[in-house]
């Protein structure tokens, strides 16, 4: 496993940071109705949610290839980072109600390159994928398989974890091989960013 220093959180352009401060307000008004983050204090979800995942940027790959967020929720992270790339980014959420905020959050904001679905993930048809996040959803365990079968050769997984990382690293390498990094994260001292690659079930020939 390699262990790397942080990126720091990039710093964004005034247009994109009063992108995301409108973002923010539309995510508040929103979670008056649905339960869309536990946090109602405007700065915790500055801090724990739009900064934590500003930070992912930093680990894209530096081409244009497609990214999938699966079970996006309110945007995190990649609604986030559809604001700081130009690639084409895939939202899939299940939730209708929460599908609906993310479709009027990326019209609203004018984000041409993202495409909301709102249907469950091993029906969502998408092409293949340089680049699989998902933040909160599921352990390594179940997120690995459908990153192998989403990603394009050559494509990348970023994670993020919390204090569970090692523990569920340890449960994969059962039944996994990868190429692991590991990042930690500039915004909570007890999580860590994992990006993995060459991801294929052990065992498996090339």
């Amino acid at each position: 496993m390699k262990h790397a220093t942080p990126r720091a959180t990039p710093d964004v352009s005034r247009e994109t940071q009063r992108a995301l401060d409108a973002y923010l307000d539309l995510l508040l008004r929103w979670n008056e109705r649905i339960n869309l983050v536990a946090e109602r204090d405007p700065a915790a979800i500055r801090h724990r949610h739009i900064a934590d995942c500003l930070q992912l940027a930093a680990y894209l790959p530096p081409d244009d290839a497609p990214l999938g967020d699966f079970g996006s929720g309110a945007g995190f992270p990649g609604l986030v980072l559809a604001a700081v790339t130009t690639r084409p980014v895939h939202l899939v959420e299940s939730d209708k109600r929460k599908a609906a905020f993310l479709l009027e959050a990326s019209r609203t904001f004018a984000l041409p390159h993202v495409t909301v679905h709102s249907e469950r993930l091993e029906r969502v048809a998408l092409p293949p994928l340089g680049v699989v996040t998902a933040r909160a959803l599921a352990p390594l365990s179940s997120l690995l398989p459908i990153a192998a079968a989403r990603l394009r050769p050559g494509g990348v997984a970023l994670f993020p974890k919390g204090r569970t990382a090692e523990a569920e690293l340890t449960q994969a390498n059962a039944d996994w091989t990868m190429h692991v990094e590991r990042f930690p994260s500039v915004t909570d001292a007890a999580a860590t960013i994992l990006r993995l690659s060459e991801i294929r079930r052990a065992g498996a020939q090339d």
